[in-house]
């Protein structure tokens, strides 16, 4: 019952938080959670390039799913293809100065969310509990990712 209530409560969280920012984002800065990961993803680099399946990975989104996100952000000038040149395989997503500008914008409110909604609401040693139960989570599930 403990173990029930712990999960669910978690999940409860989860997606309560979750909504709300994805919410926020829309309406604060039009862009969806979608958009926001992946040019996040692309920001996390120097160059704001990644391989299109190293964000599909990132994400743990399906190849159908991420091709149809990125076409879409292709469309609005969040993002450019770059065929890989090295190898001749794959392509890389790349951030265009477009999309640098949204997320520019977006991550300061996003994470004033965050601290609004849930940082602010649990003490420094929860915190850091919560950053090592994540970790070891994370970590067991990057040993078997099937």
């Amino acid at each position: 019952m403990e173990e029930q209530h712990a999960w669910r409560s978690f999940v409860r969280m989860h997606e309560r938080l979750m909504g709300r920012l994805s919410h926020l984002l829309q309406t604060e800065s039009n862009v969806s959670p979608a958009d926001f990961a992946v040019l996040a993803e692309l920001m996390d680099v120097p160059d704001g390039r990644r391989r299109f399946l190293d964000i599909a990975r990132a994400l743990e989104w399906e190849k159908s799913r991420t091709s149809h996100h990125i076409a879409r952000m292709l469309k609005r000038g969040l993002v450019v293809r770059d065929e890989c040149l090295e190898d001749g395989r794959g392509t890389f997503v790349v951030i265009t100065d477009q999309g640098r500008a949204v997320i520019e914008v977006a991550a300061p409110r996003h994470m004033e969310a965050v601290r609004k909604l849930f940082l602010d609401n649990v003490t420094p040693s929860e915190l850091r509990l919560l950053a090592r139960i994540s970790e070891r989570v994370v970590e067991k599930l990057d040993e078997d990712p099937s």
